[in-house]
């Protein structure tokens, strides 16, 4: 997050949120979903005071103000992670076509 923050006008940016690689960002539900889901707060949820944007209205100080970064990735023992992280859960193509398959007669729609 501190190296995002570095970078141009990323310095701007009040929240950064961080996921793992594969994690569709476009989708928001996913992203949000997954974040919120590896972070522990205390450890994984960091404040810090830096530059913002002028037009920031919520800023303590005009272009100075809190930043908050949430490190939402999987935690590997090498950042002294010492339990077992859990594998994704995927749906396998078969459950999946036959679950998509219910929708209509479920009257959920598709």
């Amino acid at each position: 997050m501190n190296g995002l923050w570095g970078m141009g006008l990323m310095s701007l940016a009040k929240v950064i949120v961080v996921v793992d690689e594969g994690i569709d960002v476009q989708n928001t539900a996913e992203a949000w979903w997954y974040a919120l889901g590896n972070i522990d707060p205390e450890r994984d949820v960091r404040f810090a005071k830096g530059p913002v944007d002028d037009l920031d209205h919520a800023s303590q100080h005009l272009s100075f103000g809190s930043k908050m970064g949430i490190d939402g990735t999987r935690k590997w023992p090498e950042e002294g992670f010492t339990r077992r992280w859990p594998d994704l859960i995927e749906m396998d193509a078969g459950t999946k076509a036959k679950v998509d398959g219910m929708w209509d007669k479920l009257g959920i729609g598709g």
